[in-house]
């Protein structure tokens, strides 16, 4: 099977983390948080987002972005609105990392200039300066799938009253 890594380096904002977690664990992606997180994991805000999908993640936790990159080898692509290209000009293959900053500053530029070829964006508007972070990382995460043909993920659904097949 496939294997979809997400990163948040040093998240701000529990309800994002909470729908970011929600994504991975009905995506079957892997979680890593950077620390330090702007809130306590057991914090309500973050599991109420998440609402019951918590016994289907796989997370990961990390004291600092050193650790973190001492602990995993990429590929990485880094999501940032200072980016030279599309996040759709690039193939993400197996076992990449979809590393995004925090909601009040991105990820360090020292990082980004090390590796242009790896930095994508999602357009926007000229003025416009960023999308929520939450709804940035579930473009991303579609985007690695789709190019995999959504391995191992329910792609029809069932009605409740009906069958498809039955005329109204």
């Amino acid at each position: 099977m496939a294997v979809l890594n997400i990163v948040l380096v040093e998240p701000e904002i529990p309800q994002n983390t909470g729908n970011i977690s929600r994504t991975c664990a009905a995506t079957g992606a892997r979680l890593h948080l950077v620390k330090p997180l702007g809130f306590a994991i057991d914090d309500r805000k973050l599991k109420r987002a998440g609402l019951d999908y918590w016994h289907f993640l796989d997370i990961t936790y990390y004291e600092n972005l050193s650790d973190f990159f001492e602990k995993n080898e990429g590929p990485f692509f880094y999501f940032t609105t200072k980016a030279p290209q599309v996040y759709t000009d690039v193939s993400y293959p197996d076992g990449a990392y979809l590393v995004f900053g925090k909601e009040t500053a991105g990820l360090p530029e020292e990082l980004l200039v090390r590796h242009p070829q790896c930095c994508v964006r999602l357009p926007m508007i000229e003025g416009a300066r960023s999308l929520n972070l939450s709804n940035t990382v579930a473009v991303g995460v579609f985007e690695a799938l789709r190019q995999w043909g959504f391995p191992a993920l329910q792609s029809r659904g069932n009605l409740t009253k009906y069958r498809w097949e039955d005329p109204v």
